[in-house]
């Protein structure tokens, strides 16, 4: 009997398969979600259904499919698909949809991101956990759905082209000078979506020469984890870029969400300087309006903002609350320290292509190598994310606070030091683990390194 509160986390359902979940309770989630959907009157009544490269992505998500049709909804099957075509799908379909993945984990997991029309997220205070209850009520009573066999339709769709073709609107690559790029689709969706929306897979040819690392879909990963936030997954992008003496590197995450971007030198860009120079292109089109920065992007981030005459605020790390924000301001982008960057003109969600993109129109709009543009928007030394196993979080944190009386703090995510010469920390727990994760950036770098031993020395005694 699949334990639902074991695999149903903050925003999304993920867990290992077959001993955490089966196709059995994704059938219980889909009837569960239908009926969620159902008793809050969502428009239309259909579902979206779209699945990631694993070897148990397709017949869990024709389970959940069943689910759905048996609740009264018709499915739609996109098939193989990067989460952000199925919040192309949701968006543009105005329907509700379900992407079956577990993005960067390892090959045993899978899980489902589901979301209302319109692509609006769904998390544990937005649907979620109702979800888990209605269907975890399903299989302890012995059905999978309360209505007997599906009595809606299954219709399949390939909407890869369209997606293509709105990403293409939104970003007129055309006219940029001949580049050549590099990218490690880590054997995820990458492989998929890169060749239609940057090669010459269906549309018309840009400038660009695509040098393909691991576009095989393969979810055994058989080269690298497809986890481009681990430095050691970005190796093989790094040394290529420099081999082939490319401009650019990018790197897809397994359901090719996010984006990472190596320079011409094969040195990582932080998502921070991707975070501002996407800003500063949108801010240009759309002048005076808000942008969403999370909590622990560089400093640089809202300066540049504000350089560039948009309102910066700033929202708790989780794609959930850059979502609700994004949506409260109407802000006209959204970017993260973990390379997730969202979109108002994409329905306010996340997506790594049309991230990619900008960086791309950035680079060729102009005759600057890749490292000389992005030192524009790098003005302070980062630490990076430091994980530390602490049994008592909280006396550790307490402990950190005391040690600097004059800094002035902020809670809103853990705890946030900021000092006067422009250093700051956050060290917040993980929602999952036994984890301190610390995130340092100062002025200088001895600054950042004096900062980030001390703290750490702390944490770990």
């Amino acid at each position: 009997m699949s334990d639902l509160s074991q695999i149903v986390k903050a925003y999304d359902v993920r867990g290992t398969v077959p001993d955490q979940w089966d196709e059995r309770a994704a059938e219980a989630l889909g009837a569960a979600f239908t009926q969620l959907l159902n008793s809050t009157d969502e428009p239309g009544d259909a579902v979206v259904v779209g699945y990631d490269m694993r070897a148990t992505s397709p017949g869990l998500a024709a389970a959940f499919a069943a689910g759905v049709r048996a609740e009264g909804r018709s499915v739609i099957e996109i098939g193989l698909a990067s989460t952000d075509l199925l919040y192309f799908a949701s968006g543009s379909l105005d329907l509700p949809g379900a992407m079956f993945t577990a993005s960067h984990n390892p090959a045993q997991y899978n899980g489902i991101k589901m979301c209302r029309s319109g692509a609006r997220p769904i998390g544990q205070e937005s649907g979620l956990a109702e979800i888990r209850e209605r269907a975890q009520a399903l299989l302890d009573s012995g059905e999978a759905r309360p209505a007997g066999e599906p009595t809606r339709p299954a219709e399949r769709r390939d909407l890869l082209p369209d997606y293509a073709g709105y990403l293409r609107k939104l970003v007129d690559l055309s006219g940029i000078r001949p580049l050549k790029v590099v990218v490690d689709a880590g054997n995820g969706m990458g492989g998929f979506t890169v060749p239609t929306v940057l090669g010459d897979a269906a549309l018309s040819p840009l400038p660009l020469e695509i040098v393909p690392l691991y576009f095989e879909l393969d979810g055994s990963f058989p080269n690298h984890e497809a986890n481009p936030l681990d430095p050691a997954n970005l190796v093989d992008l790094q040394r290529a870029v420099v081999e082939h003496g490319a401009d650019i590197g990018l790197a897809f995450d397994g359901d090719a969400d996010r984006c990472f971007v190596v320079d011409e030198r094969g040195e990582p860009v932080s998502p921070s300087a991707i975070t501002a120079l996407v800003a500063a292109r949108e801010l240009a089109k759309h002048p005076g309006s808000t942008v969403i920065h999370g909590l622990i992007t560089s400093s640089a981030v809202a300066e540049i903002i504000r350089e560039h005459g948009g309102q910066p605020v700033v929202a708790r790390v989780g794609h959930s609350f850059i979502k609700a924000e994004m949506a409260r301001t109407n802000a006209v982008f959204g970017g993260e320290h973990s390379a997730h960057y969202y979109f108002r003109d994409f329905w306010f969600a996340d997506t790594g292509m049309l991230a990619a993109m900008h960086t791309l129109a950035a680079l060729g709009e102009q005759s600057l190598p890749l490292s000389v543009l992005a030192g524009e928007y790098e003005r302070y030394i980062a630490s990076g994310e430091i994980n530390s196993t602490v049994t008592d979080q909280a006396a550790a944190v307490a402990e950190v606070r005391a040690a600097y009386p004059d800094a002035v703090a902020d809670e809103m995510d853990g705890l946030t030091l900021r000092f006067p010469d422009g250093a700051w920390f956050n060290l917040r727990a993980s929602n999952t683990e036994p984890l301190l994760r610390l995130n340092v950036e100062a002025p200088s770098r001895d600054r950042m390194v004096s900062l980030r031993d001390d703290v750490l020395d702390r944490v770990r005694r």
